[in-house]
């Protein structure tokens, strides 16, 4: 299971990618060694799923 609560209540999904939420876009530019604008371009091309937008970025290395 994928989803887990917040100290607020929510569920949270770890598959996902928020690109509103600067603190995992800016995660997710340096796992890949990419810029920001990279991984919100991926984000905008195949969607918030953490493994399309991962497959997408290592694609243009």
């Amino acid at each position: 299971m994928t989803q887990k609560q917040t100290p607020r209540g929510r569920a949270q999904d770890r598959r996902l990618v928020a690109s509103g939420q600067e603190h995992e876009v800016r995660y997710e530019a340096r796992k890949e060694g990419v810029s920001k604008q990279e991984v919100k371009s991926a984000i905008k091309d195949v969607g918030n799923s953490r493994a399309r937008v991962e497959d997408r970025l290592e694609d243009k290395d």
